[in-house]
């Protein structure tokens, strides 16, 4: 039995997905111009006005210092961003699996020599009871 605030058939979501924000280096380089020019009073403004985090101005202002124009390309978002092979994605993929199973076989070897010496430390304690 349904209740009536919980319907039996999900209706679907009326609002679109948010779409994430890219910047153009050009975008990037005019707002810290136009951010690094004004006056302390009218800094906010510019962050208010373009819907932007004093962070962004940071983050891009540095990159400006470094000369890394290509820093300024978001890399999350970025098109142009090489993909792999996926012979090289399978091998780098293989060389993790190997890793974790050689880390798990020292580990077991490590609990087995150790089980071992905890049995020989119990017969001879037995062994010495008797």
């Amino acid at each position: 039995m349904a209740s009536p605030t919980h319907p039996t058939s999900p209706e679907p979501d009326p609002a679109p997905r948010p779409k994430r924000r890219t910047f153009t280096a050009e975008y990037k380089l005019r707002i810290v111009a136009e951010y690094d020019a004004a006056p302390n009073g009218e800094k906010g403004a510019i962050l208010r006005r373009e819907r932007l985090y004093h962070s962004h101005v940071i983050e891009w202002r540095a990159a400006r210092d470094a000369g890394a124009m290509a820093t300024l390309v978001d890399q999350r978002t970025s098109a142009v961003r090489p993909k792999k092979a996926a012979e090289q994605a399978e091998l780098e993929r293989l060389r993790k699996k190997v890793a974790r199973l050689e880390q798990e076989g020292a580990q077991k070897d490590a609990a087995l020599d150790l089980m071992g010496k905890a049995s020989a430390l119990l017969q001879m304690i037995s062994k010495s009871a008797d």
